[in-house]
Order: structure tokens, then sequence, then C-alpha cells
């Protein structure tokens, strides 16, 4: 089985007429819009948009194949769509999906197994690597060319060099 990967959810109805609102997590909203074989999580149901407009930022107004009512596109409200990994583009050096991150294994620059891979985050100030060391809570550490300064896809290993921590002073309220 090849690796199916999340590219949008859908939201809410638009109108009465079948379209439905798309939230795009490609890295150009637009381009989901132009991408095959889109399909549920389990590949059961597949999608053709036949129209795309955006409406703000990664936020779409679709049409889709097939759907041609309100309540047909409010059946749809939630469902994440998913395409197979290979059918994306290829990626530009430095460049990585995030299901080609997860389950790496983290290690130090000496190694030294650090936990693996659960997950990448991002609040709005970048991206964020959630590992999962052996015992104990997870690690975050930024998703930069500074903390994780090597990554091998081959060996399915990351070089991470963990931030210093420093102690904060205490200092008296005045």
């Amino acid at each position: 089985m090849t690796a199916r990967i999340l590219v949008g959810r859908f939201g809410a109805p638009h109108g009465v007429r079948g379209e439905i609102r798309l939230k795009s997590f490609t890295g150009d909203p637009m381009a989901i819009a132009h991408y095959t074989g889109l399909g549920d999580e389990k590949g059961r149901q597949n999608f053709r948009i036949t129209a795309a407009r955006p409406i703000k930022d990664d936020l779409l107004i679709v049409r889709l194949n097939g759907i041609a009512d309100r309540a047909a596109a409010q059946a749809l409200t939630n469902v994440d769509i998913y395409m197979e990994r290979a059918n994306l583009p290829q990626t530009n050096e430095d460049e990585f999906y995030h299901s080609d991150l997860i389950g790496l294994t983290a290690q130090a620059q000496d190694g030294a197994p650090i936990g693996t891979i659960l997950r990448v985050l991002n609040f709005g100030a970048g991206d964020i690597l959630e590992i999962q060391p052996q015992e104990g809570e997870t690690l975050l550490i930024a998703f930069t060319k500074a903390h994780v300064p090597h990554i091998d896809l081959q060996s399915g290993c990351v070089s991470v060099v963990p931030p210093v921590e420093t102690e904060a002073k205490e200092e008296p309220v005045q």
C-alpha cells in the first residue's frame, strides 16, 4: 500500500448548488484544484474538483464532480482529502513533506539516539519537530538548519542539535 498524504479538508457547504468550502494544506492553496487522485482517507470516495476560487489565504470554494446540491455538499463537511504520495510533485532540495519526516529516528550528532519524530507542528512561527524519546515527555525542536542540520531519508535518520538550555534569573519587582 502506498502512502496517502493529507492535502485538504472540506468545510461547510457554500450556497445551494453543491459548492463547498475547502481548506487546502498545499504550499500553493490553489494547486489542490489541479491534483488528480483525490480521495478520502480509506480511498473509498474519490473527488474531482471541477472549479475552484480562493476566498482567503488557504480557504477555497470548490465545485466537485457529482455534487450538485447542498445536501450532497453537507455530507462531505469535515471529510479529510488525501492523495497518493507518488502523485505529489517532487520536493526541492531541503524541502520535505511532513509525512516523509514522521517516523524518522532523531539522533544526536554523535549518533546517540534521541527518539522518533511523531509529528511536524506549526503554530505560526515556523515548523517544529515533536520527538518522542524512549522515556519521558516529548521534545519540541525548531525545524531549522541550526537544530536539524542533516536529514537522510534513505537511512531514516535526522541529526538533531538540541538548543542550549539557560536558567532565567529572577529579577526583583520594583
